[in-house]
C-alpha cells in the first residue's frame, strides 16, 4: 500500500509542479497572450490584468503577478522534493484556494475577458479548482514518515524509497 500511495504522490507530484512551470515560465505550444506570468508586458496578464482594473488595487499588476508567480516556483520546487512535499502541496493548496476565493468574487468572475476581447468560458477557473483538489489529494496520498522509525537524511530517504 506503501508503494501505491509514493506512486501516486509522485505522478501528482509531477503533475503539479508541470502546471506551475507552465503557469509560470513556459507555456506549451501556440500560447494565448495574456497566460504567462513571468513573460507577459505589464498589464497584459489576463487575469491580473482584470484584478487590479476591476479591484482598484495597483499592485496586482504587476507586482502582485510576479509574488504569485515566486511562490509558484516555490512550491513546484517543494513539491518535488520528497521529504518536503507536504509543505508545498500546503502552499499550492494557499495559491490556488485564493485563485479559486478570486474567482468567485465580483473582481473577476468565473469567466475572463482575454486581451483579444473573447471570454475564456471559465476555463481559467476550472483549471484553479482541479489544481487545488489535487494539491488537497497530495496532502491526503502522500505517506508520512512512519511512526516508529527515525528521522532521515535525504540520502537515506532516497535509499529507501
Amino acid at each position: 500500500m506503501r508503494t501505491f500511495r509514493y506512486a501516486v504522490s509522485w505522478g501528482i507530484a509531477l503533475a503539479l509542479a508541470a502546471m506551475f512551470l507552465h503557469l509560470t515560465l513556459h507555456p506549451w505550444p501556440a500560447p494565448v497572450a495574456g497566460d504567462v506570468k513571468f513573460f507577459d508586458p505589464p498589464g497584459q496578464h489576463a487575469v491580473f490584468a482584470a484584478l487590479a482594473e476591476k479591484s482598484g488595487i495597483t499592485l496586482f499588476e504587476p507586482a502582485g503577478r510576479f509574488v504569485a508567480g515566486l511562490l509558484e516556483l516555490v512550491a513546484a520546487i517543494l513539491i518535488l522534493l520528497p521529504f518536503s512535499r507536504r509543505l508545498g502541496a500546503v502552499i499550492a493548496v494557499l495559491i490556488f484556494g485564493t485563485g479559486v476565493a478570486l474567482h468567485l468574487s465580483p473582481w473577476l468572475g468565473r469567466e475572463i475577458a482575454m486581451p483579444d476581447g473573447a471570454l475564456d468560458g471559465g476555463t481559467h477557473f476550472l483549471v484553479a479548482v482541479i489544481l487545488l483538489a489535487l494539491s488537497l489529494l497530495l496532502l491526503v496520498v502522500h505517506p508520512g514518515r512512519s511512526r516508529t522509525s527515525r528521522v532521515l537524511t535525504p540520502a537515506q530517504y532516497w535509499r529507501q524509497a
